[in-house]
């Protein structure tokens, strides 16, 4: 086991404009599409070797968090409003070799050292049905899963909207290497960018099942996203593993943890975690979160944010044979809560044939943005066990806008209340959005007594440093049980964070 020296920074976990301490900041999305060939990816892999980002000295806190919230009164908790791209979808199957995407299982990052998004899919270079059946007959008959064989691929992007798929020269198919397969063989491969592993030929990883016709899941480790040592069977995991799998490390924990799929007796699908020191040994794979028949957990990429453990999670609804993606939220990757289940963080479309109105897959982890999260998906028109076209597509959030709380009635006010919580440091910022509303916040001690009160917030605000009446300074209170109320009023409240930096 590599030796680690601090919290693990994956590439897709790029400092955002908060914490304000972060020294780097994403750049946005470019105006145009810039052409990528072999020389840049060839220049991205000039940069193999992990940077060290600085990790951040706030304390953030997503009002997601039960455990921090002590009483509500007149308020609900909602998810964000996502945003789709209007350029969707961004690519779709059109090599040979991309016979039919399926879920995708997308996994992108971005490497702040080369601003160069990279993607890794799964579709199906082999699938015998698609391949005998001609488009135009589709529609007249069944779709039938056939000697399959699913590959993973790489695809690479200097804006992240506009794709390339470079002729990469590593994998053989159909007598040619004139293609993007980095591997023949894993199914549901979940890829991440270790940082802080030392050794240079283990700094991508991968979890996936070996294959589809080994359902034994396995590792694979790589120096540079591309070049893949061979797949090593985990079979002390013990679990089908026929999802996006997916993997992270755990600072706290100081180990690795793994999501991946079981299923019942009757075939139900359930969501799955196994953990390792080494990435090479693993624990058997147990339950975690399950749903019901009739609303199956599909899948769960998982990814750290603000001491959280967030779930982008996959609902199976067999009765109209589609998937959509809800949310989900764990303090140790163990213990999961839904949040409102049954309604889309990433929703279908309502317009039968769209892109996404069949079947929506998270890919795993978001890239963080200075003033956006982008959560690329993979996306289908059609049904989840029938014929359909597959896609890779993108929405967006605001900065912390997974979910918050606003007024359960529009046209009252609310308040959140907090349990005591350390002032951890000299400021406080809130993340909120109040266009035409208001926040205003108390600060309390730990037995209910108002301290100081804040100015009154509006507008859409990240971060906003908050200003106390009366000259009062949070920083008297450092290390002081401290309560937070927020009075709310056509708002809603996504976060808030203690910082030691001087107000914007």
């Amino acid at each position: 086991m590599s030796e680690r020296t601090g919290v693990q920074q994956t590439m897709n976990e790029t400092p955002m404009k908060h914490p304000p301490t972060a020294t780097c900041v994403v750049p946005r999305f470019m105006s145009r599409a810039v052409t990528l060939g072999s020389a840049l990816i060839a220049l991205a892999l000039q940069h193999a070797s992990a940077a060290e980002i600085p990790a951040p000295t706030s304390m953030r806190h997503l009002l997601l968090d039960s455990r921090i919230v002590e009483k509500t009164t007149g308020v609900r908790l909602v998810l964000g409003s996502v945003k789709k791209h209007p350029g969707n979808p961004l690519f779709k199957e059109d090599r040979p070799w991309e016979v039919r995407f399926d879920n995708l299982y997308p996994n992108v990052t971005l490497d702040i050292r080369d601003g160069i998004y990279r993607c890794w899919y799964s579709p199906f270079i082999v699938d015998a049905a698609v391949s005998a059946t001609p488009a135009e007959q589709r529609g007249t008959v069944r779709y039938e899963p056939r000697e399959r064989e699913m590959g993973l691929c790489h695809a690479a992007s200097r804006d992240g909207l506009h794709w390339e798929k470079p002729a990469l020269g590593l994998v053989e198919f159909a007598g040619s290497k004139a293609n993007n397969i980095v591997l023949k063989g894993p199914h549901g491969g979940g890829v991440f960018f270790d940082s802080a592993d030392s050794d240079p030929a283990r700094r991508y990883k991968m979890i996936c099942r070996s294959s589809d016709t080994d359902v034994t899941l396995g590792v694979a480790f790589s120096p540079d996203g591309l070049h893949w040592s061979d797949i090593r069977r985990c079979p002390e995991i013990k679990a089908v593993g026929d999802a996006h799998n997916n993997a992270f490390w755990m600072p706290e924990a100081g180990k690795y943890a793994a999501i991946t799929r079981l299923k019942t007796a009757t075939n139900e699908r359930l969501v799955a975690r196994t953990e390792s020191k080494d990435f090479i040994h693993w624990t058997q794979a147990v339950e975690v979160l399950r749903g019901d028949p009739l609303n199956q957990t599909y899948a769960m990429p998982v990814f750290r944010h603000a001491g959280l453990y967030l779930g982008l999670l996959m609902i199976f609804t067999p009765a109209d044979d589609r998937v959509h993606c809800e949310l989900a939220w764990s303090p140790d990757s163990v213990a999961w809560h839904r949040i409102n289940a049954g309604t889309a963080l990433i929703p279908n479309s309502e317009k039968r044939g769209d892109y996404d109105w069949g079947c929506v897959y998270a890919g795993a982890g978001p890239i963080f943005h200075n003033d956006e999260i982008l959560l690329y998906y993979g996306a289908s028109n059609g049904p989840h066990t029938t014929w359909r076209d597959g896609f890779l597509a993108l929405a967006t959030l605001r900065p912390d806008g997974f979910a918050g709380y606003e007024p359960a009635d529009p046209k009252t006010s609310g308040q959140v209340l907090t349990r005591p919580l350390t002032c951890a440091a000299s400021q406080l910022r809130i993340t909120a959005d109040a266009p035409g509303g208001k926040v205003l916040v108390r600060l309390l001690d730990e037995a209910g007594q108002t301290l100081a009160t804040a100015a009154t917030m509006t507008g859409l605000v990240t971060d906003q440093l908050l200003r106390w009446d009366a000259g009062f300074k949070l920083s008297h209170l450092r290390g002081q049980p401290v309560r937070l109320q927020f009075d709310l009023t056509a708002a809603r409240l996504y976060s808030f964070s203690f910082a030691d930096q001087p107000g914007r």
